[in-house]
């Protein structure tokens, strides 16, 4: 997975210390109501769209360009499903770091989907009840998220 530019200027000078970063989950939705997925090349296991913010960039401009960067499909935000603070994550490398992340409904607009970058195997249209079985944890609950919300009630920030 690419790290960010901000990302390794952070690390000269914190090295594997515990990193706070802010990140984005993309639920998109076809019409058909089909999930977009990426196989991620890091685990091999599928997940939603997601990435970090780049530093001074907006939460939903950040989540539509990781969907069109990863996956070549076109979407647009419809609401911002829930903000979940992760559990602290320790990488090959030995570098630490936690994500709020935001999790947003988006709907497709157009665009073949198809692996846009090298942080993808695949990329692909699932039915919510047809999820592949290795799709990470966290996915699923961002995309029942995104399945169950209710504009009136707004996102879920407690899980």
């Amino acid at each position: 997975m690419p790290v960010p530019d901000f990302v390794l200027e952070l690390r000269r000078h914190v090295g594997t210390a515990p990193l706070w970063l802010s990140g984005v989950s993309a639920v998109v939705l076809d019409p058909a109501g089909r999930v977009l997925l990426g196989r991620r090349a890091d685990t091999g296991r599928w997940a939603v769209i997601s990435g970090i913010l780049d530093p001074g960039e907006q939460p939903a401009v950040a989540a539509i360009r990781e969907v069109a960067e990863e996956t070549g499909v076109r979407a647009e935000v419809e609401a911002l499903v829930s903000v979940i603070s992760g559990q602290e994550l320790t990488y090959p490398n030995g570098d630490r770091a936690s994500y709020l992340d935001l999790t947003f409904r988006c709907r497709y607009l157009d665009g073949a989907a198809h692996v846009g970058d090298d942080e993808s195997l695949e990329v692909g249209w699932f039915a919510p009840e047809a999820l592949p079985a290795d799709l990470q944890q966290t996915s699923r609950e961002r995309i029942a998220d995104a399945l169950a919300h209710d504009p009136a009630t707004g996102p879920r920030f407690i899980r």
